[in-house]
């Protein structure tokens, strides 16, 4: 007889990444974690070349006040939190983490299409929300994929050197869609036809490079469902890290508007408004694999949460900016330095928590979490702005952060093991 799921989730040991895999070389990271972020490359270069223009064109032609902004924030961060979970379990319950992965690539892709032929902000206010479902139902399959095929050891620079390609086109997109704008102003169905196209391309190299890796399941382990996603959480490991990353997430202010406090702080012109993307991305670009390798050699849970110290300091420069490059060098700097800290390594540190027959389903539970987490800080730091204008919100999130912080490192490091996962 099978053990109960209670009992099979609460003795689960954490199962890491595959370390006899033949096609994960022992001297360097898998070439399916080098496809999965060439593939990200591409697709971040689609997505952000639209999403450097929408805070600015949400705002200033549309005429969104800051909490209508802070509303559509979060519910467009908060929607691919939606579908995580979805993703997670049907890529488990199927062994097809590529081909889930694939269709929440291919509908990010269409939207643009969808972007192409809408005339009215409502629809293209839907077309960005679906875009955002895409997301969702990708991220979790494609974690899940890159855990999979990386060796424990290397488990975090794995993350980083997606996250690094990843982040290479979140670079790239603002600057082409700065540059396209620039020889034709206001020409945005120019940059949808490029993001579609740059889309198209990720797609294929999905298609083309990427490989399943399947873990070995015995014939006890628990079948994925939405009930076993959720049965997820009396690992106590797991269920401190879902605490911890929803917790600091309530508390971060999105890229959005920490860039459109800082454009409304120094009178910064609205052309190179886009750029602020890129300087982000580059940060992150060049820190992503060391803090990567980093976090594996001295421990996860220490980099995750000198990432969000990182954040504190964004907040206390963003307080008292004045106009000038330098200042907004050392902004940029601060919190690319501050994602490169805590997103890979925080799904690092979750991988190894996790069976890997539901490593898909946990991380979509976490990054769910994450997301509602984040579509409620976006919500309450635009009330924050309504209310108390913009420098006031960012002091009510920088007091939460250093009142959240000791809370997070009390629940990361209750449990020795977490400190060295």
């Amino acid at each position: 007889m099978y053990p109960s799921l209670r009992d099979r989730l609460a003795d689960a040991a954490p199962v890491a990444a595959v370390d006899d895999d033949p096609g994960a070389p022992s001297d360097g990271v898998d070439r399916n974690v080098v496809a999965l972020g060439a593939t990200s490359f591409f697709s971040d270069i689609s997505s952000e070349m639209v999403n450097a223009v929408l805070p600015l064109y949400l705002m200033l032609t549309l005429g969104f006040s800051p909490l209508q902004f802070g509303l559509f924030d979060g519910a467009y961060q908060g929607m691919s939190g939606l579908l995580r979970i979805a993703g997670g379990v049907v890529a488990d319950r199927r062994r097809r983490y590529k081909e889930v992965a694939g269709f929440g690539y291919a509908l990010s892709a269409a939207c643009k299409l969808g972007l192409l032929a809408s005339q009215a902000w409502g629809v293209t206010t839907a077309m960005l929300l679906v875009d955002r479902t895409g997301k969702g139902i990708r991220t979790a399959p494609r974690d899940a994929l890159i855990s999979l095929s990386s060796t424990k050891d290397r488990l975090a620079e794995s993350f980083g050197v997606h996250r690094a390609l990843d982040t290479a086109g979140a670079l790239l997109g603002p600057v082409i869609a700065f540059l396209v704008l620039g020889v034709a102003p206001r020409a945005y169905d120019a940059v949808f036809v490029a993001s579609f196209c740059a889309g198209l391309i990720g797609l294929g190299v999905l298609f083309c490079f990427v490989q399943n890796r399947t873990p070995v399941v015995s014939e006890a382990a628990a079948k994925p469902s939405w009930r076993t996603a959720a049965g997820l959480l009396r690992i106590p490991r797991f269920r401190r890290l879902v605490i911890a990353g929803g917790l600091l997430s309530l508390v971060t202010v999105s890229d959005a508007f920490i860039y459109l406090v800082f454009q409304r702080r120094t009178g910064m012109p609205s052309r190179p408004f886009p750029l602020l993307f890129v300087g982000t991305a580059l940060a992150y670009l060049v820190l992503a694999v060391p803090l990567g390798r980093l976090a594996d050699r001295v421990g996860r849970a220490p980099v995750f949460i000198a990432g969000h110290l990182v954040l504190a300091a964004t907040y206390l420069i963003l307080r008292t900016a004045g106009p000038g490059v330098p200042t907004a060098l050392l902004l940029l700097g601060l919190l690319g330095t501050y994602y490169a800290a805590t997103d890979g390594v925080l799904m690092a540190l979750t991988s190894t928590a996790l069976p890997a027959e539901l490593r898909s389903s946990g991380l979509a539970v976490l990054t769910t979490v994450t997301a509602l987490s984040r579509f409620a800080a976006a919500l309450g730091f635009g009330l924050m702005w309504t209310w108390r204008g913009p420098e006031g919100a960012v002091a009510v999130f920088l007091v939460g952060l250093v009142v959240a912080l000791p809370v997070a490192v009390r629940i990361l490091f209750s449990e020795p093991r977490t400190v060295a996962a």
